[in-house]
């Protein structure tokens, strides 16, 4: 829904720390607003505050799985010192009185172009788990991309949630055992399904080897029940690359058997080189994701943001191409969007903020970024998604 200047100022008190005088009754594009007694910590005003924050209060176990990246991270640095090497080329005397941020994906309206990227293990942070952030997503008016690897099952996820969910697998060694999964997603109504296709082994993760991670015993992979024991490990044993569930056979003809049954849209996620998104397209995908896993998987791969001009023009508006990696600013999601991501994805900022204020730590992290990228609009004279193109940057080079 168009912004008017008032709901602009009022979020920028929201972003500032600054009581709105809004009540829990009322809303803005269906979003519940919190009252002034249920805000997260004033002094959290950005998304790296809250990161702060969760390094002081989340289990360093825990922490250090949620933060790191593969091997030297040099890919996850890279993430965001791309992001800002990019520089806006702002317009002035625009009307920007009324901002619309709405976009529709595969039939469904988003109030905004964020969404919530599959992460895993939240009772980690969190001793509600997916419960909490499905929540915090509702108060937010964002959608959720439920993961595999959560600690709840997608049916409870579905029933706490107020918003439609998407659904994260990979496609295991036990076929019947994805198919299942698959199925028990859509049958919670879950609106698409994103499949992660980057992971044919796991990265190099010094950082949790460090940390010696491991799932505590009372979690489990709540959605893996029958494949997997409670605790048992998704790493490979010492000298071996090759985990106990995961398919390093994988090749193009596992998307035609997934689409074959698959009764919502399927996007593929993981993507970064330009030949892989075309494939995709004429594989039938319904949406690719630009991805480099988080910095996660393999580590010297470029930042998303750095390649994502090339995948956007190979794909050519074919299918909707969708971005993670690095996001931490309103500016970031115009930047990504400029390159012709339709939405961007965040992942580890609502960890920190579920781990810092539960529910309420999540939808503030959101509305932080959303409120930013309003400001970032209004800023840059764009009042529209659509009037947001390549000419918002300045002398872009990747």
């Amino acid at each position: 829904m168009p912004m008017t200047r008032r709901e602009i100022l009022l979020s920028a008190c929201a972003l500032a720390g600054t009581p709105a005088r809004l009540s829990a009754a009322q809303s803005r594009d269906g979003i519940q607003q919190p009252t002034p007694e249920s805000q997260a910590p004033a002094g959290a005003v950005s998304l790296s505050d809250f990161e702060a924050l969760a390094r002081e209060r989340v289990p360093r176990m825990a922490f250090e799985y949620i933060s790191g990246g593969a091997a030297d991270e040099i890919t996850l640095r890279w993430n965001r010192e791309s992001f800002d090497r990019i520089r806006l080329r702002p317009k002035i005397l625009v009307d920007v009185s009324n901002l619309d941020t709405r976009l529709t994906l595969f039939g469904q309206e988003l109030p905004f172009p964020i969404l919530l990227a599959p992460t895993a293990y939240h009772r980690l942070v969190h001793p509600e788990g997916e419960i909490a952030t499905v929540r915090g997503a509702g108060l937010a008016g964002a959608t959720l991309i439920a993961g595999m690897l959560a600690t709840t099952t997608i049916e409870e996820m579905a029933k706490a949630a107020t918003r439609p969910l998407w659904f994260q697998t990979y496609i295991l060694k036990d076929r019947g055992f994805t198919r299942d999964l698959v199925q028990r997603a859509e049958g919670a109504g879950c609106k698409a399904i994103c499949v992660t296709v980057d992971s044919p082994v796991v990265g190099v993760r010094n950082r949790d080897q460090r940390a010696n991670f491991a799932l505590p015993p009372e979690m489990e992979r709540a959605n893996l029940k029958g494949l997997m024991r409670p605790g048992g490990n998704l790493r490979p044993p010492e000298g071996d690359i090759y985990t106990p569930i995961l398919d390093a056979s994988l090749t193009w003809k596992e998307i035609d058997w997934l689409r074959s049954f698959a009764r919502v849209p399927v996007l593929l996620k993981g993507v970064l080189n330009p030949d892989d998104a075309d494939q995709a397209v004429k594989a039938g995908a319904s949406g690719i994701i630009v991805s480099n896993h988080g910095a996660r998987n393999l580590d010297t791969v470029p930042a998303t943001i750095d390649i994502l001009s090339e995948v956007t023009e190979r794909v050519a508006g074919r299918i909707p191409v969708l971005m993670d990696s690095g996001v931490r600013r309103g500016t970031d999601v115009l930047k990504a969007l400029a390159l012709g991501a339709t939405a961007v994805l965040i992942g580890r900022p609502y960890l920190y903020g579920l781990g810092v204020a539960g529910p309420e730590g999540v939808r503030r992290v959101v509305n932080i970024l959303q409120t930013e990228f309003r400001i970032a609009m209004a800023l840059a004279g764009r009042p529209s998604l659509r009037s947001i193109d390549r000419s918002a940057l300045w002398l872009y080079r990747p």
